[in-house]
């Protein structure tokens, strides 16, 4: 007569053992689901960003706002798919991990570029103020 085994209260064996991996259909919506809201997020902040420097007055000279706070909020979005992937990653869910590693490199690359266009845009205004885009400029 075979008894039924429980399983083990406690394992507390270590080693390269297969981890468990998320539930498939949880790990694609979750991974989805984030790529969505952080891509809506960048598209509110550059967006805010280009109205700044939108007017409907013709005669009027409008220049866009420095860049610096609208590249702050960027990488804090970049900041929160960061720690989503290394939370996903401790949870085994793959699909989310790699959705929030592609999100958090494009953000890097969209503040670091927007880090280069807005230092090169000042230095040129320190060398010509009366160049486009410039206070002094138009």
């Amino acid at each position: 007569m075979d008894l039924p085994a429980a399983p083990p209260a406690f394992d507390a064996t270590t080693g390269s053992g297969r981890r468990p991996r998320a539930d498939p259909g949880a790990d694609i919506g979750a991974g989805c689901g984030l790529l969505f809201l952080e891509s809506s997020a960048l598209v509110v902040v550059l967006g805010l960003w280009c109205l700044s420097g939108f007017d409907l007055d013709p005669a009027g000279a409008v220049t866009a706002d420095p860049l610096w706070k609208y590249l702050a909020a960027v990488g804090g979005v970049a900041v929160l798919a960061v720690v989503a992937a290394v939370i996903a990653a401790r949870a085994g869910a793959v699909v989310t991990v790699v959705t929030q590693t592609v999100m958090a490199v494009l953000t890097c690359v969209v503040i670091f570029g927007g880090a280069a266009v807005q230092s090169h845009q000042e230095q040129l205004c320190r060398d010509l103020p009366a160049a486009s885009g410039c206070a002094g400029g138009d």
